[in-house]
């Protein structure tokens, strides 16, 4: 493993924003949120090399017509992921073909939802946000919480990685873990 941060080119994570909202509540929202994408990667997975996130910014209407189709739930949740491949957790995801950047998923957004839910758990949105859009990369990697070890071992690297953002703990109130993916 090296200690050397690894670059991963701004045009492999495309963010999209549906939802004005994002626009005005977050500065420079686009490149704040690649940014996180692109720490989150290089933090969980070193020597990761290139790799391809989409991340769609929309709203509760749209994220919960994604869940309904791709989860059988029909309402809106705060973020959702869906993984190209299948990475196992802490494994060092390897492209289909050699020379072809890899290819981790995508990640979508509501912009209601984290909102309210940054208001009620008393968070700076900007923070929870960032939690949310660390939460559905570490997913593309290939982490998960449906088991207890699981949870913990993703929620420390979560916590580790946003210490280092300097935004505390999100689990550390009886309201924080409100992460329904």
């Amino acid at each position: 493993m090296s200690d050397t941060p690894v670059v991963i080119p701004d045009d492999l994570i495309s963010v999209s924003v549906e939802a004005a909202s994002w626009l005005s509540t977050l500065p420079r929202t686009e490149v704040w949120i690649a940014d996180l994408a692109r720490l989150t990667l290089q933090a969980a997975c070193p020597g990761i090399g290139p790799a391809g996130i989409g991340i769609l910014l929309t709203d509760d209407a749209a994220i919960r017509e994604l869940n309904r189709t791709w989860r059988g739930k029909d309402s809106p949740t705060n973020v959702l992921s869906f993984p190209a491949t299948e990475t196992a957790e802490g494994a060092l995801p390897k492209p289909e073909f050699e020379g072809v950047p890899l290819e981790l998923g995508d990640i979508a957004l509501a912009y209601e939802t984290c909102e309210r839910e940054s208001r009620t758990q008393g968070k700076r949105f900007a923070d929870h946000v960032a939690h949310l859009v660390l939460h559905g990369v570490l997913h593309l990697l290939g982490y998960d919480h449906l088991a207890d070890d699981e949870a913990q071992r993703m929620e420390a690297l979560e916590i580790r990685i946003l210490a280092g953002l300097g935004i505390a703990d999100p689990y550390e109130t009886e309201l924080a873990g409100a992460i329904d993916d």
